[in-house]
């Protein structure tokens, strides 16, 4: 039977990271890669026997690329702090492998997003499919500052039981988060030789609104899909003014 690797990219997580180390310990080894914790995480990963090591954070898919070659095992299950594998993933995942042609590299599992206490489940906000099971040597993740995904060129399975989110319990946390993320898309932008332009910047945030709440039925969430859908477009019209203001910055 094929071993396991968890990768978990960590900085100052102990309120979470017990939850998440509980749902994975049945790995054959848990590797923490930390960004110089002052909080109690690294003692928390001690206590369940994780090999712990620390690398300075650039962004995210840079610090799971560093990490992920010193997985001591072929397959890689990565997950973040803020989630956990749903009961009975254990099962599924060894029997994936088990019967895992030579030709697939990677499996997805859907993921349960969580915001204020509860599972949204309309918006586009599920099943958010994750690439998170993967064969260590065929994939890495795409070099962007924000929201990479692994890249894949062989066969993706696809997988049943579900990761479970807990990434925004409070709006507060999400709120803190929109600064530096449409900073990093819009860097993102610059990178990719992307154009400013006012439609993107006064339109595409209502358009993105109205397609998440009326046509991907958010408002079946109740008030919190009205406040994620609400983010959404609001994400989308700081990253465009972010990006007028590196353009003008660097005229």
């Amino acid at each position: 039977m094929a071993k396991i690797s968890v990768l978990l990219p960590v900085f100052n997580e102990e309120q979470h990271i017990g939850a998440c180390l509980e749902s994975v310990k049945w790995a054959d080894e848990i590797l923490v890669v930390d960004s110089f914790s002052t909080d109690g995480t690294l003692e928390i990963a001690r206590g369940y026997g994780a090999r712990i090591i620390q690398h300075e954070y650039i962004n995210s898919a840079r610090q799971k690329n560093w990490a992920l070659p010193q997985c001591t095992h072929p397959w890689v299950l990565q997950i973040d702090a803020d989630e956990e594998l749903e009961v009975g993933a254990e099962c599924e995942i060894k029997a994936a492998l088990s019967a895992a042609s030579e030709a697939t590299d990677a499996f997805r599992l859907p993921r349960r997003n969580h915001f204020c206490g509860r599972w949204i489940r309309h918006a586009g906000m599920y099943p958010d499919y994750q690439v998170r099971l993967l064969r260590r040597d065929a994939v890495h993740w795409a070099d962007r500052n924000v929201h990479a995904h692994p890249l894949v060129l062989r066969q993706v399975g696809t997988l049943s039981h579900h990761i479970l989110h807990d990434g925004a319990p409070f709006l507060s946390r999400q709120l803190r988060n929109l600064d530096r993320y449409t900073r990093y898309e819009a860097d993102e932008l610059i990178k990719q030789h992307k154009h400013f332009s006012w439609y993107r910047l006064l339109c595409h945030p209502w358009l993105i609104f109205c397609y998440r709440y009326l046509w991907l039925q958010g408002w079946r969430d109740g008030w919190r899909g009205l406040l994620i859908c609400t983010y959404l477009a609001v994400y989308s019209f700081f990253t465009y003014a972010k990006l007028l203001e590196l353009k003008r910055e660097n005229n």
